[in-house]
């Protein structure tokens, strides 16, 4: 590397856009990760919803079959 790409890598990017860091209490984890894990819930519901239908045309395709 040339010596300008060196002295560029090795100083730092000033960061205006930052905002600044702001500590969390314990109850305020606790409730990020609340609303994080319903999140989490609710996209299995409904994931387990649409294979759950997927099921059930396929057991019915099954009894049309198994009729013949």
């Amino acid at each position: 590397m040339t010596p300008q790409k060196t002295a560029a890598a090795a100083a730092p990017a000033p960061s205006t856009n930052r905002k600044t860091w702001i500590k969390k209490t314990p109850v305020d984890i606790v409730l990020e990760q609340i609303g994080k894990q319903e999140k989490t819930v609710a996209g299995m519901r409904t994931e387990l919803a649409r294979e759950e239908r997927e099921l059930a045309k396929l057991l019915q395709a099954k009894k049309v079959l198994e009729a013949q």
